[in-house]
C-alpha cells in the first residue's frame, strides 16, 4: 500500500493558536476516510494544511510525495495538481457553461492541447453521470448536479487525493447519499478520499475508517 498522506508529530495552528496537537496519521492510496468534528474543532485547518494553504510549522508531513516541511511557494501548484478539492458551495463560475468551467481549471494547471482537454472533460462528465450536459450553464442544474460538476472538476488532473469539505452540506439527504456513493466509487478506482462532515445522517449510511477532531486531538477509529 502506498501512503499518500503522512503526518508525524504535527501541531496544526490557526491564527497562531494550536487546534490539533500530536498528530500522527497515515492515509493510503484508494482509502475512503471520514473526518468528523464540530465547527472549530480543526477539520478545515487540517484540510488547509494538506493543500498548503496553512503552513506546517511543527512536525513533519508528506502529501502525495511532497514534503510540506520544505515546500517552496513555486511548488504549491504542483502539489495541488495531485489534489482534487470539493467544496460545500460548489464554487462554479456562473458566467460560463460547464465545459468551460472545467476547461478554465485545466488551462490554469497546464493543459494546452484542445483535443486532450475535450477528451478528458468528456471522460470525467461520464464518470460523474452528467454525460451530454457539458453545454449547460450552472444555474440550469440542481444542487446535486452542480456538486457532481465540482467533483468532475476535482477529477480532471487524475488526483491522488480528493478532499471533500462538507461536500453534502447544501444537499438534501437523498442527494447527499448519491454524492457519497459517487465519492466511494472514486476511492475504489484509486484516488484516496478524505470526507470532512458533521452530517451524521450521511456518515451513518456507509461505514468507513473515521478520524475525529475533538479536544485538540485527532483520534483514528478504524472500522
Amino acid at each position: 500500500m502506498s501512503t499518500v498522506i503522512k503526518f508525524d508529530n504535527v501541531t496544526i495552528f490557526q491564527d497562531e493558536r494550536p487546534v490539533i496537537g500530536n498528530l500522527n496519521l497515515e492515509i493510503n492510496k484508494g482509502e475512503f476516510v471520514y473526518l468528523l468534528g464540530k465547527t472549530g474543532s480543526g477539520k478545515s485547518s487540517l484540510l488547509k494544511t494538506i493543500y498548503a494553504d496553512l503552513p506546517l510549522v511543527a512536525g513533519s508531513a508528506t502529501i502525495a510525495g511532497y514534503s510540506l516541511n520544505n515546500l517552496k511557494r513555486k511548488d504549491i501548484p504542483y502539489l495541488r495538481r495531485k489534489l482534487g478539492i470539493v467544496f460545500q458551495d460548489f464554487q462554479l463560475l456562473g458566467d460560463r457553461n460547464l465545459y468551460n468551467n472545467l476547461k478554465f481549471v485545466m488551462k490554469a494547471t497546464g493543459w494546452d492541447d484542445e483535443n486532450k482537454i475535450k477528451a478528458r472533460i468528456h471522460e470525467v462528465f461520464k464518470k460523474v453521470g452528467l454525460e451530454g450536459k457539458e453545454q449547460k450553464m450552472p444555474h440550469e442544474l440542481s444542487g446535486g448536479e452542480q456538486q457532481r460538476v465540482s467533483i468532475a472538476r476535482a477529477l480532471v488532473n487524475e488526483p491522488e487525493i480528493i478532499l471533500a469539505d462538507e461536500a453534502t452540506g447544501n444537499l438534501d439527504p437523498e442527494t447527499s447519499e448519491e454524492i457519497l456513493k459517487l465519492l466511494k466509487e472514486i476511492s475504489e478506482s484509486g484516488s484516496s478520499v478524505l470526507f470532512a462532515t458533521h452530517d451524521m445522517l450521511v456518515y451513518q449510511k456507509f461505514k468507513a475508517r473515521t478520524l475525529v477532531c475533538e479536544n485538540g486531538e485527532l483520534k483514528d477509529k478504524q472500522v
